[in-house]
């Protein structure tokens, strides 16, 4: 008898090529129309018109498209590749690693459990927050010898590794330039709100650790990872044991390295606040990038030859995803030449038109939330929704930094239980936990985060945010 054979989901590449191939189908089908625009070029979502003809793109044109599309996404493509050739840079130099073990080492002999997991899930969340890719899977390790010593289960190693570093990726002010540059707004923008509201999730974060840490602490068979041979009194701490916590020095070098890393963003964030010019901001990012990452590699002990291969790997690791944001590009192409763009928003607003603007930016996260499993990576995902969302905020009059914010929100708490996000996935593997356990244990985390989110998307709203801060 023939193995039954799970589903598994397509590449995103072949994702890519549907999407296309059915936003071309939705032109024959979905009536053309247009909204007025005023003056200054402003869609005017209560003058709306259907067209009396169809205008299709076949798929022969629509492949057509993929040079303009590649060309009309170059700026963002070529930003996108400098931040990870950078990003590979700094991890490739070891510094992060050095300076994870160095706190983790002085922190080995503290009374307090409860400190030293706030301590380290601050620090794996700002390293998801500030330089977070799926290499940080590299960081399960360290969550497993450290709950290892502390006696707890596996569980709490992914809790301190890899949900603290999703949390802090999900809602770093440092993770939506992309989506910003998508909606024409200034990458970093609204920076400060942002790293508000980061910690705020980071503190949340913490307390459900902490709470999960003294449910099983009280009594161990309601560890999750009991049934699987979890037992504390087994963890013996061998002080032989080649591991992770061990003494580090932590040198000038690294000290350097972390310092010129955050600092770059500090820099980019400064330069439209005080008086640059908008119109080079990107000039200004890619200089400032790629300077940052020739420091730091030096710093970092790498030969010239070393730097260069390093920054030609993480440049190589984001070229597909440029590829995939040129495609997205295609599918808004495909969508405008058909005139169905403002037929789809129309729509999706009808509804929204008659609710306030709070309900209606909520609306926002939701959609986001519930297309995230379909497209893990929040790149290609904000190059494929952006062409939506921004008419549609523009529509509702809502401000569009309000529209990224909720983007980032609903994209960034569902990456906790994408089973399509290899992140999530790798991690669970390398930590024993299989997913139907760490679904178990998050999901009803993520619908407590998804609510906060939908509080923090309410309050900025009625403020009337505008995102300079």
């Amino acid at each position: 008898m023939e193995e039954k054979r799970n589903f598994k989901m397509p590449h995103l590449l072949w994702i890519m090529v549907g999407l296309i191939l059915i936003s071309c189908f939705a032109t024959y089908i979905v009536s053309a129309g247009k909204f007025s625009v005023n003056d200054f070029g402003i869609i005017m979502g209560d003058k709306f018109e259907f067209l009396d003809h169809q205008t299709p793109v076949s798929p022969w044109k629509a492949f057509n498209l993929i040079r303009s599309g590649l060309i009309g996404s170059a700026t963002i493509i070529f930003v996108v590749m400098v931040s990870g050739a950078n990003i590979n840079v700094v991890l490739e130099t070891g510094a992060i690693d050095d300076f994870m073990n160095w706190s983790i080492y002085r922190m080995r002999n503290h009374k307090s459990k409860n400190i030293l997991i706030s301590l380290l899930f601050i620090l794996m969340a700002y390293l998801g927050g500030f330089g977070g890719t799926d290499a940080l899977i590299a960081v399960v390790p360290i969550g497993i010898l450290f709950a290892k010593k502390l006696k707890l289960d596996p569980i709490v190693a992914l809790g301190v590794t890899t949900f603290a570093t999703l949390i802090g990726f999900g809602t770093g002010p440092a993770q939506q330039a992309t989506t910003q540059m998508l909606m024409g707004i200034a990458p970093y923008s609204s920076f400060f709100t942002r790293f508000i509201c980061m910690n705020f999730f980071i503190a949340v974060g913490i307390i459900m650790v902490l709470l999960y840490v003294k449910k099983i602490e009280k009594n161990p068979k309601s560890s999750l990872m009991y049934d699987e041979g979890w037992r504390p009194e087994k963890l013996e701490d061998d002080s032989n044991e080649t591991s992770i916590l061990k003494e580090v020095k932590m040198s000038w070098r690294t000290i350097v390295v972390i310092a010129v890393f955050f600092c770059q963003y500090l820099l980019i964030v400064a330069y439209p606040l005080l008086g640059g010019d908008p119109k080079q901001l990107y000039d200004f990012m890619m200089a400032v990038m790629f300077i940052s990452m020739i420091i730091i590699g030096f710093v970092g002990k790498m030969t010239p030859e070393e730097l260069g291969k390093s920054f030609a790997k993480g440049l190589s690791s984001m070229a597909f995803v440029g590829f995939v944001i040129g495609l997205a590009r295609v599918i808004s192409l495909i969508l405008a030449d058909g005139n169905i763009i403002h037929t789809i928003v129309y729509v999706l607003t009808r509804p929204l038109l008659e609710l306030p603007k709070t309900v209606s930016s909520i609306g926002l996260t939701i959609i986001v939330a519930l297309m995230n499993p379909l497209i893990p990576s929040a790149t290609s995902k904000a190059a494929i929704l952006v062409p939506i969302i921004k008419p549609v905020a523009e529509t509702l009059g809502l401000n569009l930094n309000i529209a990224v914010m909720a983007f980032q929100l609903g994209d960034g708490f569902t990456n906790l239980i994408s089973p399509l996000l290899g992140w999530m996935i790798g991690s669970c593997v390398l930590a024993n936990v299989s997913f139907q356990k760490w679904f178990k244990w998050t999901f009803p985390k993520v619908i407590i985060f998804l609510l906060l989110s939908f509080v923090w998307i309410y309050v900025l709203t009625i403020m009337g945010w505008t995102g300079r801060i």
